[in-house]
């Protein structure tokens, strides 16, 4: 199905959340940036990806682009179709907390996804400070250009069948690798309610999968 444009007013209360969710994820795209990129494969798929005034039908995201950004127990990943920078491209970014207590525990099992936790609409019940293990953010900027073309993740798992050590310098091929499915409810979470919960017609599900190398060379830039 087509996007139809259309613009929405947000209410007042809703704005400074809206601005932080936004700087969050520019924050996020220059990390993405910075950091070495491989060849993989991988499919991000919705038979129905609903965003307010832009998309509401099946949607392929196909990647092309794979890459990793290690920072001390953590790392980025990036999986987008092409390699534009992200405020221009659609993709999605994978946030990994505690990747050495996934390797050595949690490796072919399921993880729950959810928020940030530093991500949450005004009005709603104050959710636990605990950073989930992973979190997950869909970003539609390229087909979405002239509305918020960002969903999160708030419910759902993802399974790292490999999961790279962090360690730009590593030596053993077999750690280099990250491979990984999920399956989760994505939404904006500017539609929740005063419960905490979301419209059904506004919940999207997701299904995906990803596996690459991490490649240590010349990092992306956003310009030549």
């Amino acid at each position: 199905m087509s996007p139809h444009p259309q613009t929405r007013d947000l209410p007042g209360s809703l704005r400074p959340w809206t601005r932080r969710v936004g700087a969050l994820l520019l924050l996020l795209g220059w990390i993405g940036v910075g950091c070495s990129t491989a060849e993989g494969d991988g499919e991000v798929h919705s038979d129905r990806l609903f965003i307010d005034g832009c998309w509401n039908g099946s949607y392929d995201l196909k990647p092309s682009f794979f890459a990793a950004n290690p920072y001390r127990d953590t790392m980025l990943i990036r999986i987008q179709r092409g390699e534009d920078i992200e405020e221009l491209s659609d993709g999605l970014i994978v946030m990994v907390n505690n990747v050495d207590g996934i390797r050595e525990g949690l490796l072919d099992t399921p993880i729950e996804v959810g928020l940030p936790s530093g991500v949450q609409p005004v009005g709603t019940p104050i959710r636990p400070l605990e950073e989930p293990l992973v979190s997950l953010s869909l970003y539609l900027h390229q087909t979405c250009h002239e509305q918020n073309g960002s969903l999160h993740a708030v419910e759902g798992t993802i399974t790292f069948s490999d999961l790279f050590s962090g360690d730009p310098n590593e030596p053993n091929g077999d750690d280099r690798l990250t491979e990984a499915r999920f399956d989760a409810t994505f939404v904006d979470p500017r539609d929740a309610t005063a419960d905490g919960s979301y419209p059904a017609g506004r919940v999207s599900r997701v299904t995906g999968w990803f596996r690459f190398f991490f490649q240590r060379g010349q990092p992306a830039q956003p310009f030549p």
